[in-house]
């Protein structure tokens, strides 16, 4: 998807949401047991009612790929679904590859021409030749983990690399050195563009979004651990908001496990509307506050 059909669709919802379909049958309603393939049949009910709400849908693959064969079949039909629906939505399939070479090149094409997903998320631990295969697709979205929301972030992430060449050249900052998703951040933008290029940004981490968009003021960010995971979607818009938009927050388990009785769907939609119309008010209010400073001759 060209980054302006997801521009439009944006404007056209005055969303930013994104639905994470991390879809686990241990956690569906008892009725959804009976059907041939419980796993679509809950996918198809969420889509169907977020889908005037949101924008992207994020199938992550580990819920798939532990059920085996079931579990792609399941993947292959949401896949095909979501394809089918007008107007289309972004479709990222949450993988988290991060390997290089054939092999790759060759998730890149299970991805973007198997299941013609829009974008993929991706470690960019082992450098450029891990994310470039995926670069050669038209109209298609790296999308590559920089700041995390989970807890052990700080293992790698936060830490200054100082002294090595790669830290010179790119995470130096007087005296000091940037942090390591600093680095990721000013090495990774120069593999692509913002036409093909986003990054994920946990919203538990809304607090450094500031810092953020000066390294990445075009580029889409990709924002998890809004609802369960506690993140605040006023405070990823204050921060993260860029003159096009250039957010996508996804919301999982807030979503899909609103209820667990046979009303999970409407629980769902009301859900997703909800966030919706915060989204909604967030975009105006961004919108505002531009032309104010428009006017005021503030860049």
């Amino acid at each position: 998807m060209k980054k302006e059909v997801l521009l439009d669709l944006i404007r056209y919802k005055k969303s930013f949401l994104c639905v994470g379909l991390d879809s686990d049958p241990e956690k569906f309603p008892a009725h959804l047991q009976k059907e041939d393939d419980p796993v679509f049949a809950f996918n198809k009910a969420i889509i169907d009612a977020t889908l005037p709400y949101a924008v992207a849908y994020k199938p992550n693959m580990a819920f798939y790929e532990s059920r085996g064969a079931d579990g792609w079949r399941s993947l292959e039909r949401t896949m095909d679904y979501l394809q089918q629906l007008e107007p289309r939505p972004f479709i990222i399939a949450d993988a988290k590859r991060g390997d290089i070479g054939n092999t790759s090149a060759m998730y890149a094409r299970a991805f973007f021409q198997h299941l013609n997903a829009d974008g993929v998320t991706l470690s960019p631990y082992m450098g450029e030749d891990t994310v470039s295969p995926f670069l050669n697709f038209p109209d298609k979205w790296a999308v590559i983990l920089a700041l995390t929301s989970n807890k052990s972030a700080r293992d790698f992430q936060m830490l200054r690399p100082r002294q090595s060449r790669f830290g010179k050249l790119f995470c130096r900052r007087g005296a000091s050195s940037r942090t390591l998703y600093e680095c990721v951040l000013r090495r990774a933008m120069q593999w692509g563009s913002p036409e093909n290029t986003m990054f994920v940004v946990g919203a538990t981490q809304a607090e450094r979004l500031e810092g953020i968009r000066k390294i990445v003021p075009e580029h889409f960010l990709l924002v998890p651990g809004v609802g369960s995971q506690g993140g605040s979607l006023e405070d990823v818009a204050r921060y993260g908001l860029n003159k096009e938009c250039g957010l996508l927050v996804n919301a999982s388990r807030s979503i899909l496990f609103a209820s667990k009785g046979e009303d999970f769907a409407e629980a769902a939609a009301a859900e997703a509307k909800k966030m919706q119309t915060q989204m909604a008010g967030l975009l105006a209010q961004f919108s505002r506050l531009g032309e104010q400073r428009n006017e005021q001759g503030i860049a």
